[in-house]
Parts: structure tokens; C-alpha cells; sequence
């Protein structure tokens, strides 16, 4: 048991019971991409930990009270903007209350009278508005550009002493306030550029550009820069500049777009003072498919000159670092990243296939070495015999000897020691990787399965719903937290992020149905949600789109183990567990969704083999 010091935010929706009777349906729909598109991300922004989710209601914990604060003002400013043009009865509002104070904690939970406190708070707070202790209050007083209201000392539930409450003011911040908060810092979104090549298929390029753009603006000291994963959100979305600021806390966004033709790139590029609407600088750069990093060298020192940032010496050399020198190398990348995201065998393969052209071209390519470390990684989930361990360590340390403090390479590195068993090693690798680039995707994801194999699912659960945050369209992250939440015996998050994982895997599924992979998880998610007959259908999909998947061949015994389905289930395991990778085998132990099929004679004799093949796994090292 653990105490600690701790901001807990508490939150629920006003007027559940009567929205959920007006249109039950609609509401949870309504809830569920509020969280998914805004709560949820905003909270991992703001390194904010999710301790629950309890059918309207959300307790998040974050180790700053600053952050907190900053936080729920974002969420309550978004979820006015996005209420607008909502009539006022079918409007999902939150109410939040926020306290510093002492909790204890227990496999992840939090317990004690700062939580009570936060939970009162809540219930204080009035529609769309934050209610906030007075250690609240003090501690965080003029950091942010925000206001607070005293209201009173009030007597609260189960509370001995009364308690100072205070109100945020919620006013739309002013760009020229924020900042004044920090005189040194410039707080800017650079929005993601349009495809104008007209064909989807080359969004690839235009993200990419977007997030390179980021990562080198995220280098400067004096610049606060948007997240990838919150700015991704808006893609495709038409908004208003003023507004989106408004909602991102900034005051100056970058917009832009890319067309390619034939070995031409046209990119068009403005910042825009959202203050006063001015066009602070705009260029359209014409030129040679081979001078896109020059452009976007260009770019980075035109937004520095007009906001008149200072550059460090360490900052100037890291923006001047090129990844590599090669366009072909770099497009080639690029088309791997997208392609390795949808994380099926054959996905996989393709990408790895783009990775080791771009490295053909580029020998020295670090970011490429460490996606074929990734995929063959990965891969081996599928066939761990055409995969040595040998060449994903090889590869991983080919990427950290280019660039030693590339975050990539780094979560490579520890997923191959991982894999290798060399856990101590491979946390250390998982660490160094997020305090280099908190926000990879990679690097949190490979975490949370590192800590979900060896039973730790408190902390699995915190790195998992990162990466489900930091990408929209990740649906294997929620599918692992449905099962992590089970495993802690909680219920209803078991039962959100079930919906959740369905929810993306329906998207994914839509955009690529020839993919296995969530139709699988899909199926996994309504077997949790009780929903038996489209847990079957899903099932039956992901066996008629690829009948060898031997990942999905697993999902499907967990399905058949909720299901009831015993005989299934473990039919399907002893016909998989020759060609299971050690991934596969770990999981065998700390797999909740085996629970059902745990006392069977068979299933035991089945866990000793596969027990003893683990064995001469890690042992032999093959």
C-alpha cells in the first residue's frame, strides 16, 4: 500500500439519468466519443492517469496541480465549443471538482479523503464549470491564465471540516495572456497539412510532413508546440482558426498543404496571429521532390524569425539534423510508419519491406533500422521461427549507433531485449525512449505489453491508454485494456473500453476489410460486451478473411473462453501452441480471458507444455 501526495480530478455528466431516458442510445454514443476524442486524449496531454471510468463518471489522478487545472479548463472550453450549435437539453455537460491532498493507493486505485473531497467538489461544481479546493486554489493561483471565485466555506459528506470551495473562471483566455504567463514561451498548433495530390492514398506524405514539422518546432525550448496526437484530431475537420485556438490554449497556428506531381512538391504555408487574424508570414514553396528537407528547414526558421524566438546552440544543431538526405529513402519511410500501424502479418510484411528499401537507399537511415526492428518484432508474434532474435537486437542497435538519442530506436531496442529476456534492460530501454519522446506511440504501447505479460496490469493500463490516446485509430491498445481491466476486476472500465475497442475496430475495418486483425479483436470486445451472436459473426469474419492468422486464432479461443465455449477454446489453443511465439506463451499465465477454462484437465495439461516450450524458448534463445 502506497500514499502520496496527489491532484485528483473528478467528473461527472449533468442530467445522466435524464439524457440516457431520452435517447439512451444516442447518449452513450454521444459520451463515448466525447471521451474518446477529447477527455481521454486531453488527460494524457496533461500526464493525467485515468484511475476509472464509472458509467458517467471519470476519476483521473495527475501528479501536477497545475496540470490538472489546466486540463479540466481545456476540457470544459472544448466541450462549450463543440455543445454550440447543440440544443440545451441534449447537451452532454460536465461538471468537474479538483483537490490536492493525500490518497492512498492499491493495484492502481486511489482511496482516501482527497479523493472523497474531489467527488464532493464535483457535485458543487455547476454545469460546464470546475469547483476547486482552496489548496487548489493556492497552489496553482496566477501560473495559469485563469480566475477563481470564492463561494463560500461548505459543510460536505463524510468531509469532518468545512471547506474553502472556489470557482474557475472559464472566460476565453486571450492569446496575448497566454503568453504573458511565460513571458519565454509561444504556445502554437501547427494543424495537419491537406493532401492536395488528390488521391488519399498519398496522406502518407502530407501527415508525415506535418509530424517532422512538429518534432523540430518540439525541439525549441521557448516554443510550446500541440501535440501529434491532439492536432491529429482535427484533421479533416473544417474549424475556425480563432476557435481551434481557443480550444488548444494558443495564439499562433500553422496551417498549410502539399501537392505532389511527377518529382515536384508544392508546399503553401501560413501562421496565422489568432489575436488579431493577422497572416504573420505565408510562402509557397515550388521546387524538386529532393528539396523537401530544405523546405522544412525553412519553414521551422520562418515561424522562429517572425516570433522572434532565441535559439539555443544545442536547439539549432538538432533542428539542422536531417534523418536523412535521401527523398526517396525518407517516402519509402513514411509508407512503412503508415503501413506498420495496422499491426496484421501481412501489414507488417509490406512494411517491413518499405524500411529496408528506404534502407538500401540510405544506409546510415537510423528511423528505418529501428522500424525493421519493430516489424520483425512484431512478426514474431505470427512466426517466431522465420524471425532470429540475433537480427531484431542487431537491428535495433544499428538505429541507436546512427542516433543514440533517437526514441525509436530506444523502444526498438527494448522491445528485442524484451523479448530476449533481458527485462531489466529492456525497462531501462522503455524508459530512456519516453523521456526522450513521451508521446510515442511505440514506445508506450511495447511498455504496456511488457508490464501486461508479467501481471503488472495497474501499470500496463497506464502506458496502454497513452497509446490509445496518442492514436485515434489504435484499436488493439482499448482491446488490451478491456482484458487488463477485467484482470483488476473493474467492471465497468472493462465494459468502456470494450465499446471503445469495437468502436475502432468497426472504423478499421470499414477502411480495410480485407484486415483480420479487428475483426478478431472486434469479436473479442462484444464477447466482453455479452453480445454472443456478433461475437460469433465477427469471429467466423476474421477466420473466412485469413483462416492461418495464428494471432487471430488465439483472440478467438479468448472469445470462445468468455463465451462459455470451452471445448472450442481450448481446440483452438492445442492447435495453435506448436507454432505460438514465446509473446504468445507468456500470456497463457496472466490472460484473464482464459479464466473460464483454467480448471479444465486438458487446459492445465496444455499450460505444462506450453509452460516447458517457454522454457526451451529462453533457454536456447530460439
Amino acid at each position: 500500500m502506497e500514499r502520496r501526495l496527489s491532484a485528483i480530478l473528478a467528473a461527472d455528466v449533468v442530467g445522466y439519468s435524464r439524457l440516457m431516458g431520452i435517447d439512451e442510445a444516442g447518449t452513450l454514443q454521444a459520451l463515448n466519443r466525447h471521451r474518446c476524442e477529447l477527455v481521454d486524449i486531453r488527460i494524457s496531454d496533461y500526464k493525467g492517469r485515468i484511475v476509472k471510468l464509472t458509467g458517467d463518471g471519470i476519476l483521473a489522478e495527475f501528479q501536477s496541480v497545475v496540470n490538472a487545472v489546466a486540463c479540466a479548463a481545456e476540457i470544459q472550453r472544448s466541450m462549450a465549443a463543440r455543445n454550440e450549435n447543440v440544443p440545451k437539453d441534449e447537451r452532454v455537460e460536465f461538471r468537474i471538482g479538483i483537490n490536492l491532498g493525500d490518497v492512498v493507493v492499491e493495484n492502481g486505485d486511489i482511496f482516501g479523503d482527497g479523493v472523497n473531497l474531489a467527488a464532493r467538489l464535483e457535485r458543487i461544481a455547476a454545469p460546464g464549470g470546475i469547483a476547486v479546493s482552496a489548496s487548489v486554489r493556492d497552489q496553482v493561483d496566477a501560473r495559469l491564465n485563469l480566475g477563481f471565485e470564492f463561494i463560500g466555506e461548505h459543510m460536505l459528506k463524510n468531509i469532518r471540516q468545512p471547506v474553502q470551495v472556489y470557482t474557475v473562471t472559464l472566460a476565453p483566455p486571450s492569446s496575448a495572456k497566454l503568453v504573458a504567463q511565460n513571458r519565454n514561451t509561444c504556445f502554437i498548433a501547427v494543424l495537419p497539412f491537406t493532401n492536395m495530390s488528390g488521391d488519399a492514398d498519398q496522406d502518407y506524405f502530407s501527415d508525415g510532413i506535418t509530424e517532422d514539422i512538429i518534432t523540430d518546432l518540439s525541439k525549441i525550448s521557448s516554443l510550446h508546440v500541440v501535440p501529434r496526437n491532439t492536432i491529429f484530431t482535427y484533421k479533416g475537420i473544417s474549424v475556425k482558426v480563432k476557435r481551434l485556438a481557443q480550444e488548444l490554449g494558443v495564439r499562433y497556428v500553422l496551417e498549410g498543404s502539399v501537392r505532389i506531381f511527377g518529382n515536384r512538391v508544392r508546399i503553401s504555408g501560413q501562421l496565422i496571429d489568432t489575436a488579431n487574424g493577422d497572416h504573420l508570414w505565408a510562402e509557397r514553396y515550388d521546387r524538386d521532390l529532393t528539396d523537401i528537407f530544405a523546405i522544412q528547414d525553412e519553414i521551422t526558421h520562418a515561424i522562429v524569425g517572425q516570433l522572434k524566438v532565441r535559439l539555443l546552440p544545442e536547439e539549432k544543431k538538432a533542428i539542422a539534423t536531417e534523418p536523412t538526405a535521401n527523398v526517396e529513402a525518407y517516402t519509402y519511410y513514411l509508407r512503412g510508419r503508415q503501413l506498420s500501424h495496422t499491426w496484421t502479418k501481412s501489414y507488417l510484411q509490406l512494411a517491413r519491406r518499405m524500411f529496408c528499401k528506404a534502407v538500401e537507399l540510405d544506409p546510415d537511415y537510423a528511423r528505418a533500422y529501428a522500424g525493421i526492428a519493430d516489424c520483425d518484432a512484431a512478426i514474431r508474434d505470427w512466426a517466431p521461427d522465420d524471425v532470429p532474435l540475433r537480427r531484431i537486437l542487431e537491428m535495433s542497435a544499428r538505429a541507436l549507433a546512427l542516433d543514440p538519442d533517437l526514441p525509436e530506436a530506444h523502444a526498438s531496442h527494448g522491445l528485442a531485449l524484451h523479448q530476449s529476456g533481458f527485462d531489466d534492460r529492456a525497462a531501462a530501454a522503455f524508459e530512456r525512449a519516453l523521456s526522450l519522446d513521451p508521446n510515442l506511440f511505440e514506445a508506450n504501447f511495447h511498455y504496456a505489453r511488457f508490464f501486461f505479460m508479467h501481471g503488472n496490469f495497474a501499470e500496463s493500463v497506464q502506458y496502454f491508454t497513452r497509446a490509445a490516446a496518442i492514436r485515434p485509430d489504435d484499436y488493439v491498445s482499448p482491446i488490451h485494456l478491456m482484458s487488463a481491466y477485467r484482470s483488476l476486476g473493474r467492471v465497468l472500465d472493462t465494459e468502456n473500453w470494450a465499446r471503445l475497442g469495437l468502436l475502432r475496430a468497426e472504423r478499421a475495418l470499414n477502411l480495410n476489410p480485407e484486415n483480420s486483425g479487428p475483426a478478431h479483436r472486434g469479436a473479442l470486445a462484444l464477447a466482453h460486451m455479452g453480445d454472443t451472436k456478433r461475437a460469433r459473426d465477427w469471429a467466423a469474419r476474421a477466420i473466412a478473411i485469413d483462416p492461418d492468422d495464428i494471432v487471430a486464432q488465439y483472440n478467438l479461443a479468448c472469445v470462445y473462453s468468455v463465451l462459455g465455449d470451452i471445448d472450442q477454446a481450448i481446440d483452438l489453443l492445442e492447435r495453435l501452441l506448436p507454432h505460438s511465439s514465446v509473446y504468445h506463451i507468456k500470456w497463457f499465465n496472466n490472460d484473464s480471458d482464459l479464466d473460464n477454462i483454467r480448471d479444465d484437465p486438458r487446459f492445465r495439461r496444455l499450460l505444462a507444455a506450453a509452460m516447458m516450450q517457454r522454457e526451451r524458448i529462453e533457454r536456447t534463445g530460439s
